[in-house]
């Protein structure tokens, strides 16, 4: 059976991963506010290592990204430092 084919255009949209420093014992509490209020989100979670938590976006734009980056995430009185990773070319 061949597979049906959506008939609706997809909207192609741009994923980045952010990658956070957060404040000590705060990392949980960031990523729950992300998840709830930040509706771009597609994953946050709180995470060992160098970073203290990832969070995925996916907007239609750069702009898009750009305007939750440096005007909540950055805000975030948790949040000290951000490094952000666009994807180039999903898979």
């Amino acid at each position: 059976m061949a597979p049906i084919k959506s008939t609706k255009k997809e909207e192609k949209k741009l994923k980045a991963y952010i990658l956070l420093s957060t404040k000590p014992g705060t990392s949980l509490e960031v990523v729950k506010r992300f998840k709830e209020k930040v509706k771009e989100t597609v994953v946050a979670d709180a995470i060992f290592g160098r970073y203290d938590a990832i969070v995925v976006l996916e907007a239609p734009s750069l702009e898009e990204i750009n305007q939750v980056v440096y005007k909540i995430i950055e805000k975030d009185p948790n949040v000290i430092r951000t490094e952000t990773s666009i994807v180039l070319s999903p898979m």
